[in-house]
């Protein structure tokens, strides 16, 4: 994840005292934290699921990459220092190294929460009711594959199109 600290060592940082929102769910908050120190907690619907500490972890890259309000709060639980990205969508493009970073850590999220599951599935196979659904959640989950991706790119934005040649 420390990546991503070497690549925005340029960005510019905010300073946030315990309790103040990064990111709240349901808005679109148009930028991506990078986080240099200090510790966050993840929150979906009030419900706290993870705690985070480590510089280098992004947040806001999903509302990003997937142009949609963010599906969690993040809240300092202390002194917290991030860099701030307010073109999330420029710097992944235009930052060599920078799209790759937060894939790497995106894929470790997605990694972490598969393995759980999994286990979760061995726990709780033989059960009815909603213990029992677990195979199906994961079978959607697996079988997801969100918006189709365009081919647009800095010389070609519209991407996905046929060029007349004349």
């Amino acid at each position: 994840m420390t990546d991503l600290l070497a690549l925005g060592s340029d960005l510019p940082t905010a300073d946030l005292t315990p309790g103040t929102v990064l990111i709240e769910e349901g808005t679109r908050p148009g930028r991506l934290l990078v986080l240099v120190s200090g510790e966050v907690v993840v929150e979906h619907d009030g419900v706290p699921f993870a705690r985070i500490d480590s510089p280098g972890a992004v947040f806001g890259e999903m509302s990003a990459v997937l142009d949609r309000a963010a599906t969690a709060t993040v809240r300092a639980v202390g002194d917290v220092r991030v860099h701030v990205v307010d073109d999330p969508v420029r710097f992944l493009t235009d930052t060599p190294g920078a799209a790759l970073a937060v894939l790497r850590t995106t894929a470790s999220r997605l990694d972490g929460m598969t393995q759980y599951l999994v286990d979760v599935k061995r726990q709780f196979a033989d059960q009815a009711g909603h213990l029992g659904l677990v195979d199906q959640i994961l079978d959607t989950l697996v079988h997801h594959q969100g918006p189709g991706a365009r081919t647009g790119s800095a010389r070609d934005p519209e991407g996905d199109h046929h060029h007349e040649h004349d």
